[in-house]
């Protein structure tokens, strides 16, 4: 399942690469012959995107490494810290972006060409559809990167919503309106910024083993007490290393059992939750009687 997640993930992060490199020339192109700096911003925003990209692919390739003796862990840490830097190109490609909005709203202009128009609900239908499908492998995937690149999906259509909405306005006032199309650049900048720290929270999180997964544990927990022998469950700890979750996990059983009745208990317990719970990595299960106070 595992590995089956790894190629999902790859798959998605090529298909980002793919679509924003394409998305930036025909952008930057009808930025310059339309006359419309939103567009031109929006391309420089779809730029970036494509650096962020190969950063997601190189840091999901990496943290899917194998666990040595000096990672016993794996090399899961990666994909957050890939995240913080694609949350940085996030944040540079917004300050770019407000920017140049600003020194455009400075500098008269002519107004932008209506077919601009068409080509930018194009690029929103595309985009929000590149958004659910890349944010879709991310939940499959639990891969904290991949959901900062569809997050960046989402922040170029919100830009080129923008950027929709201010042409609209400089085209339907006219004269005196021209810059309108910066002003929706500008605004659309703070969302990208807001979105950038929606996604570097849970990276964060990730980073610090922060407990985040109540809703894994609760799985855990739920899964545990179908194993024949084991009563209930006490303390469950759940740490998330790139896409692959590990578990520590105190587990109630017959105080009478031995030794050897309880290891076995510990062994079936690990491999039940291997096949119930998707990703899950390392599993520590310590054992405790049922009548210890």
């Amino acid at each position: 399942m595992v590995k089956e997640n790894i190629d999902k993930a790859i798959k998605a992060t090529y298909f980002s690469i793919i679509g924003n490199t394409l998305l930036a020339l025909f952008k930057g192109a009808a930025g310059f012959f339309g006359n419309s700096y939103a567009l031109i911003a929006d391309a420089i925003e779809s730029t970036t995107d494509i650096f962020s990209s190969i950063l997601v692919l190189f840091g999901i390739k990496y943290s899917t490494r194998p666990a040595d003796e000096n990672h016993p862990y794996g090399h899961g840490r990666a994909e957050a810290l890939i995240t913080f830097i694609v949350v940085g190109f996030l944040i540079t490609a917004a300050t770019v972006i407000a920017y140049e909005s600003i020194v455009n709203i400075q500098t008269p202009h002519d107004l932008p060409k209506s077919w601009t128009l068409i080509v930018l609900g194009a690029i929103i239908i595309w985009k929000e559809i590149s958004f659910r499908l890349v944010l879709k492998r991310s939940k499959e995937t639990n891969s904290s990167a991949l959901k900062a690149d569809a997050w960046h999906h989402r922040s170029d259509a919100i830009t080129s919503i923008a950027a929709f909405i201010g042409i609209s306005i400089a085209l339907f006032c006219g004269k005196g309106y021209e810059s309108a199309d910066d002003w929706a650049a500008l605004f659309a900048s703070g969302f990208i910024i807001y979105n950038s720290y929606l996604i570097f929270r849970p990276a964060l999180g990730e980073i610090m083993d922060e407990h985040l997964y109540d809703d894994v544990v609760e799985d855990i927990r739920e899964a545990s007490v179908k194993v024949k022998g084991i009563l209930g469950t006490e303390k469950c700890f759940v740490r998330k290393t790139g896409m692959v979750y590990h578990i520590e996990l105190h587990a109630i059983v017959n105080a009478n059992i031995t030794v050897k009745e309880g290891h076995k208990l510990a062994h079936e317990l690990e491999d039940y939750l291997r096949k119930q719970i998707t990703g899950v990595g390392r599993v520590l299960i310590h054992i405790e009687p049922d009548d210890y106070s």
